[in-house]
């Protein structure tokens, strides 16, 4: 587009996202690809596709847009958009018949059944407030959630209510936030193979605190109550039932009462399984579900001093009936099958893909963690391959019959997408406007992995330095993969030496590393930045250490104003964007998990709380939130602002209305590039600024 910068086309493009294939299924037969695909890189209505593999045919078998459906959304899809940190619209998810020759979606109202072979579509007549509608595995039942009840469309074409409940605060079928936000389990209920039976989630939110959600930009606008379970506070009692589709009894499973979180269900030819975890995360057991009386029999049990973390695939049972889990053993992550290792000690285990007669599963070298690979595991062999090309990070989706790799790198501009054996799958995202000239090193005695990114064609004999972490728990920075390192391009091409350094708790580095947490979600990740600082000048001569920023969102935004508070000898100004300020107010799982609880061990939550430190601040800080978070919610830089205030500190805040944890809006998100390199500019006394 004409006059457009990279900000403009960030924003414009959800972060270069649109026009991607996503959501990918491939039938069992290995004969079509199914997945959704907006028609360019700045149309965010997604349509649905399918793909020949025989003749790398696409077809686009639904288009939302027709009918303006799309618009509408119910108040269920809206919050699991935002726990998937999901901004397109259109075909956002679907559900298909276990042969993969029909899909069900609901678009805004409407739902609608598409024929995968033929093409034809049609409306079904059910009334609006569809949400997670999903055939049973034959494709002859539909069962879907409305208003917290589930509900079934049967032989009779009649809509039948299965489970309900007369209290608001008890659905049945929907994942709860902490399962959303935390576990990464989006679903409610799952249908039996033969599709006579589904096991259900019962979720009891009445003791959760309700916390509201205002719009100060619209007074004439109640605030939304919005259960939220801040660490040491209750969560919501969830519990797991059978019920038969076609009698609507509920039969209940017998989950030990002191196994509070239901991580995953998986119900395959080779029964259902359940994976639960106690409160304290240092224990998890893998149930073996009797779906006729609800009776449970332990086939695993994983404990670890400090918590069991949750690999997103797993539990799963393989086609001869073996168990497949992930687990700490030797020092990484490794797959495990039936409780025995069959992944390299040198591999840290991302995810798991797929698990029938071959497990598909990401991974990457300990000692290059920002190469992650698709690797195929063959159980009956138990030969293991590499699906994915030299130097990139890749991810996907199949089965044992076919695989559809994603593909990105630092060589590559976009994503690549390739059905392993066959054709690609066409992207229609747009080209990015920057280019990341990056480095990739190992710094310290522990091998910190750290990437600098520095500008193109720059004569500057000295560059201020900006420090761009995420840095805390499940999120890794350094990736050898174009799309993440464009916001830091942009920045180094304002001028600076950019630095993202993934400190102690980020992935990928193995299990040692993950822990070095816990009990301290501050010190040791903010020792690791100043390490990096300390060692800069020799990997980058360039680098002015007496100009030095840091900016962040969500933990990276805690760690940009701890940096401040804590180092300012090290660092000279800081964004924090929806930072986390009192870890008192984020949520149980994630909270817990690393510091534990807030009574028995309030010392950790005092050490890592930044208001009460708001009287050291001595550098510019800039604040920025959006006020309609409801993840890290907003009273977290508003507390910290009143501290500062309270203590004569000066700062900057810039609330944003109307904006969640994400920032999808356009002009939002391309303007708050701009600003922040401003504030960074006048705080370091740059020329021009």
């Amino acid at each position: 587009m004409e006059n457009d910068t990279f900000p403009r086309q960030h924003a414009r493009t959800l972060r270069l996202t649109l026009g991607e294939p996503r959501n990918i299924t491939v039938s069992p037969d290995g004969e079509r690809v199914v997945f959704a695909r907006s028609s360019s890189g700045h149309d965010p209505i997604n349509k649905l596709w399918a793909l020949n593999i025989a003749t790398g045919e696409e077809r686009c078998v639904f288009d939302p847009s027709v009918d303006g459906e799309h618009s509408r959304t119910t108040a269920e899809e809206r919050r699991r958009r935002e726990r998937m940190r999901e901004s397109a619209g259109g075909v956002v998810t679907y559900s298909t018949d276990a042969a993969v020759t029909k899909a069900l979606t609901t678009v805004g109202s409407q739902t609608y059944e598409i024929d995968l072979i033929t093409g034809c579509q049609k409306t079904l007549s059910i009334e609006p407030g569809v949400f997670d509608a999903r055939f049973s595995p034959s494709g002859d039942t539909i069962a879907f959630v409305r208003d917290g009840a589930l509900c079934a469309i049967k032989d009779d074409g009649k809509e039948h209510v299965l489970c309900s409940d007369t209290s608001p605060d008890v659905t049945w079928g929907l994942a709860e936030f902490i399962a959303a936000e935390e576990m990464a389990r989006h679903r409610g209920f799952w249908f039996s193979p033969d599709g006579q039976l589904i096991a259900v989630c019962r979720s009891d939110t009445s003791r959760v605190l309700q916390w509201h959600i205002a719009d100060p930009s619209r007074p004439e606008k109640p605030a939304s109550i919005h259960r939220y379970p801040k660490s040491g506070s209750a969560n919501a009692s969830v519990s797991l039932h059978i019920v038969p589709v076609h009698d609507g009894s509920v039969v209940d499973v017998d989950i030990p009462h002191d196994y509070e979180y239901v991580n995953a269900v998986t119900w395959s030819a080779n029964g259902l399984i359940v994976q639960v975890q106690t409160r304290d995360q240092r224990n998890t057991r893998v149930l073996r579900v009797n779906e006729h009386n609800g009776e449970c029999h332990l086939v695993h049990e994983e404990v670890d001093r400090h918590w069991v973390e949750l690999v997103p695939g797993t539990p799963a049972l393989a086609a001869d009936g073996s168990l497949v889990t992930c687990a700490e053993r030797d020092g990484v992550r490794r797959l495990m099958i039936d409780g025995r290792p069959v992944t390299p000690n040198d591999l840290q285990v991302r995810g798991v893909q797929h698990v029938g007669n071959h497990v598909l599963f990401t991974a990457n070298h300990i000692d290059e963690p920002w190469f992650i690979h698709v690797w195929r595991h063959d159980i009956e062999s138990g030969q293991q391959d590499r699906l994915s090309p030299d130097n990139c990070v890749s991810s996907g989706a199949g089965n044992d019959s076919r695989f559809v790799l994603r593909t990105t790198s630092i060589e590559s501009p976009v994503a690549i997408y390739t059905v392993v054996g066959g054709p690609h799958l066409v992207s229609n995202a747009e080209t990015p406007l920057v280019s990341p000239n990056v480095r990739f090193h190992l710094v310290g005695p522990r091998r910190i992995p750290v990437a600098i990114l520095t500008p193109r064609n720059s004569e500057a004999r000295s560059l201020p330095v900006l420090f761009d972490p995420y840095g805390g728990p499940h999120a890794q920075r350094v990736v050898a993969s174009n799309q993440s390192l464009l916001v830091s391009q942009w920045f180094a091409d304002q001028g600076f030496v950019v630095v993202i350094a993934d400190g102690a708790g980020t992935p990928g580095k193995g299990s040692a590393f993950e822990r070095e947490v816990a009990g301290d979600l501050a010190e040791p990740v903010l020792s690791d930045q100043c390490l990096v600082a300390s060692v800069l000048p020799q990997l980058e001569p360039r680098a002015d250490m007496t100009k030095v920023a840091i900016r962040g969102w969500s933990f990276g935004g805690y760690l940009a104003a701890l940096a401040v508070l804590r180092a300012p000898d090290v660092f000279h100004c800081g964004v924090a964007g929806a930072p986390v300020t009192d870890w008192r107010l984020y949520d149980t799982h994630y909270t817990e998990r690393y510091l534990g609880d807030p009574v028995r061990n309030s010392e950790n939550y005092e050490r890592t709380n930044l208001v009460s430190e708001a009287s050291r601040l001595t550098r510019p800080l800039l604040l920025i939130h959006g006020l309609a978070d409801d993840n890290v919610v907003a009273a977290h830089t508003l507390q910290l602002s009143s501290a500062l205030l309270a203590a004569g500190r000066p700062h900057e805040v810039f609330p944003l209305s109307g904006v969640t944890h994400m920032t999808p809006q356009e002009v939002v998100a391309e303007n708050l590039l701009h600003h922040q390199l401003d504030f960074i500019r006048r705080s370091l006394s740059l020329d021009g600024a």
